[in-house]
């Protein structure tokens, strides 16, 4: 052996150049090793393990000769290793062949009977049987909060509307849940399972939140939405659950609920195992859409995200269209998202809570999706103080002047979340206000933390975009550079500005063109790249919209 040398508590053996045997404790098991003797797989489990933390303190030359080997051959690459390994974990659960159909439980499809306690009866019922569907036939079904049992399948037919009550008292008693990234107990969102298996809600029928700019969305505070000064707003009881957090205050004492205008989510399985969402359409969400949290197994498949007729950019607040948190193993395909803020987006936890609980999103594949109206398209974070990894995106269509990034990355301070092994390909950009990939390190309270904020390991295959303001805009700090992105086949047409590129290590252009002009195909200092594909001086005092 030439030389060893040590990463943290592993070692890299190399000889010629070559890393032949490398050794190193691995985050997901006590006492796990690498033993490796080809690259592929090293890459299998160097990726799959999260263990890229080891070489943030390592040597330049262990982290450039680790940075080589994620970059492999195509053939040995993680779209040919990992993808295929969380697909192939990915199953959506299956049902006995029994239908309890809810007006034999008495509830009736007129639009104004109270059919809650139907909808508990016959859930009930499916789950003591084994499983089953809970049928909901063609008409107008008002409910309050709808709780799934283990093995049941709530299936909304054609023709059928669940439309939820705008009385919050519906939505008692309290239950335990996340808001924003946060654990508490609150109303209980509008369709609720906690530590369930087996559970789904399907069909081509409709689910109506029933918010508007009367019910449920003037908690956000909005003037444009049905708020006026003096009447009640989330803002005390938010302040006020970030100080419990802040203060480790145990959740059974974080009440919420009635008084504090902390809107409840639409659809919400925390805890779960073996969940299926797919066919459905929703509207008028009061808050996050599809929310799964700590759930592991996750398929969101063909569902059809509304935004309001009239919408503006004060309307539909904070309605998330899929936010998995702290989830392992999920798969979005086929799915369409117009929404009033963010289309997808990967959550982990908040600031002290993420950290508490130290449960990431990991394995998640989206497909075969198309984002219009919202902030970001395809979205990590910013709640990922838990930390998100191994995201794969491909096939997606993101197109809309009311959208305002494609791919965006939020992190900051506060959060601290390690984001890592992020990958695009065959991505098309028809149109976007702000910029096609987004990093802001700058987010909310930006640098105002004592978390480094990481985002590593990023690359983006084969994007298109037709046109929007900045081809890029990343931004990390000084102190905690983003690391690590990879642009290969790309291009940006019809851009009005050059890119912003602060504080950046490790960026690699490949083939990539802006406004028909090829980049040099190099690592790109850290610096703007503008439409002539010159380094331009980074433009100061631009702050990305929040949201």
């Amino acid at each position: 052996m030439d030389e060893a040398k040590r990463v943290g508590k592993g070692t890299v053996e190399l000889v010629g150049g070559c890393c032949t045997r490398a050794v190193f404790p691995l985050p997901l098991g006590e006492g796990a090793r690498i033993d490796m003797l080809e690259r592929r797989d090293f890459l299998k489990t160097f990726l799959a393990s999260g263990a890229g933390a080891l070489l943030l303190t390592a040597p330049a030359g262990i982290r450039a000769l680790a940075s080589g080997m994620i970059h492999l051959s195509q053939a040995d690459g993680p779209w040919e290793i990992l993808y295929p390994q969380i697909l192939n974990r990915i199953q959506a659960p299956v049902f006995p062949k029994r239908d309890f159909e809810v007006t034999k439980f008495g509830a009736i499809g007129d639009g104004k009977a109270d059919c809650t306690d139907a909808f508990r009866k016959a859930i009930e019922a499916c789950n003591k049987a084994g499983g089953g569907r809970v049928v909901v036939p063609a008409g107008e079904f008002s409910s309050g909060a709808i709780h799934l049992k283990s093995n049941v399948n709530l299936h909304v037919t054609k023709g059928a509307t669940i439309k939820f009550d705008r009385d919050p008292k519906k939505y008692l008693p309290l239950v335990f849940t996340r808001w924003e990234g946060m654990e508490l107990m609150n109303y209980s969102p509008f369709i609720y399972a906690f530590e369930q298996k087996n559970i789904a809600i399907t069909g081509e029928g409709v689910i109506d939140g029933n918010a508007d700019c009367e019910h449920w969305w003037p908690w956000k505070g909005r003037t444009g939405c049905g708020w006026k000064k003096g009447d009640p707003e989330q803002s005390k009881a938010r302040t006020l659950l970030y100080d419990y957090v802040a203060k480790a205050t145990p959740v059974s004492q974080r009440v919420f609920g009635e008084g504090s205008y902390l809107r409840p989510q639409f659809i919400q399985p925390y805890g779960c195992q073996n969940v299926l969402i797919e066919g459905v359409t929703l509207r008028h969400s009061p808050m996050w859409q599809i929310h799964p949290v700590l759930c592991t197994n996750v398929t969101i498949r063909g569902v059809h995200v509304q935004r309001e007729a009239s919408a503006t950019d004060q309307t539909g607040p904070n309605t998330d269209g899929c936010d998995p948190e702290s989830c392992t193993d999920v798969l979005i395909e086929d799915c369409y998202f117009a929404t009033g803020d963010d289309c997808i987006a990967i959550k982990a936890g908040r600031n002290d809570d993420g950290r508490r609980v130290a449960v990431p999103s990991q394995n998640i594949i989206i497909r075969n999706c198309h984002m219009e109206d919202g902030h970001g398209g395809i979205t990590v974070g910013s709640e990922i103080s838990g930390g998100v990894r191994n995201v794969f995106a491909m096939n997606c269509n993101l197109n809309s002047p009311r959208l305002d990034h494609a791919l965006r990355f939020k992190n900051n301070a506060m959060r601290g979340g390690v984001l890592e092994n992020l990958f695009f390909r065959d991505i098309t950009v028809g149109e976007v206000a702000h910029a096609a990939i987004t990093v802001d390190f700058n987010y909310e309270e930006g640098a105002n933390g004592k978390y480094a904020p990481v985002l590593r390991n990023l690359e983006v295959q084969n994007l298109r975009s037709g046109k929007s303001q900045y081809p890029m805009d990343l931004q990390g700090f000084p102190n905690a550079p983003i690391t690590d992105v990879r642009l290969v086949d790309c291009t940006f047409d019809n851009t009005a500005r050059p890119s912003i590129v602060k504080n950046v290590r490790g960026l690699s252009l490949r083939n990539v063109r802006v406004n028909g002009k090829l980049l040099s195909d190099t690592k790109a200092p850290v610096g703007a790249v503008p439409r002539d594909g010159r380094i331009a001086p980074l433009e100061s005092g631009r702050q990305p919209r929040s949201g």
